[in-house]
């Protein structure tokens, strides 16, 4: 095995570890994963992840792949629009988890939204589509646990098509001291709470607070964007930088 570290959280595991890690975690809260947001958030990720699917041009037909999919929030979001805008949409859900993607299709049945989802279970970093397949890549609260951002960013450009739009709506830095603050007690003290209270697992959301932490500022997660390949990059900050929707294009 590799002795190359990478984080996971604050602690430094092997390479290779990460990915199973990440699967055992997201395992054990997939059927109650909306529950808990809507907990942390006290619902605001709601009205994040809409602003994000106005970043959405429902102009014409449209190939989405939304990345790290798993119980479908965003793929139902934009599924819905593109029926109120009779535009013809198929959308790829795709999670590393299958336990994820289980609950995203028992919810598209209860919905009667599944004739227009593929339900995938693939790892971000090796996606198993041809070159130039998708319109839009959207990705929600799910790049900061790959085991290598740029390989993923890659891949994301190497699917999408020619004028292609990345989407990624992620957790991120908070732009002002004492608001940090207030966010950082109530990450660190009241969420891992919350997990063990709501699901007896307060390990698995320790986790994902540290790894909110873990990930690159608005700028520096910009410019691995760039890295990447997109052009006219551009971030929006959301409830103070909280979380904040960066967008590319691909030439």
């Amino acid at each position: 095995m590799s002795s190359e570290k990478v984080d996971f959280g604050f602690k430094k595991v092997n390479r290779e570890e990460k990915s199973n890690l990440v699967k055992e975690i997201f395992s054990g809260v997939a059927k109650k994963y909306d529950l808990m947001n809507d907990l942390m958030s006290a619902g605001v990720h709601r009205i994040w992840k809409n602003k994000m699917i106005e970043e959405v041009n429902f102009t014409k037909p449209m190939q989405v792949i939304d990345l790290a999919g798993g119980t479908g929030d965003i793929a139902f979001r934009i599924t819905k629009k593109a029926r109120e805008k009779n535009i013809k949409c198929e959308i790829d859900v795709v999670d590393i988890n299958q336990e994820m993607l289980d609950v995203g299709k028992a919810r598209a049945f209860d919905l009667n939204l599944f004739s227009d989802l593929k339900f995938t279970c693939a790892d971000g970093e090796k996606l198993p589509f041809a070159d130039e397949s998708f319109d839009f890549f959207t990705i929600s609260f799910g790049i900061r646990n790959f085991t290598n951002i740029g390989a993923g960013l890659s891949e994301a450009y190497r699917v999408l098509k020619p004028n292609g739009k990345f989407i990624c709506l992620e957790f991120s830095k908070v732009n002002d001291y004492f608001l940090q603050k207030i966010y950082d007690t109530y990450s660190f003290k009241v969420i891992p709470k919350i997990g063990e209270v709501i699901l007896k697992d307060r390990q698995s959301y320790q986790y994902l607070v540290e790894s909110i932490r873990k990930f690159p500022s608005q700028d520096e997660f910009k410019k691995m964007i760039e890295v990447a390949g997109f052009k006219n990059v551009s971030y929006k900050n959301l409830s103070f930088g909280a979380a904040a929707i960066h967008v590319g294009y691909k030439d």
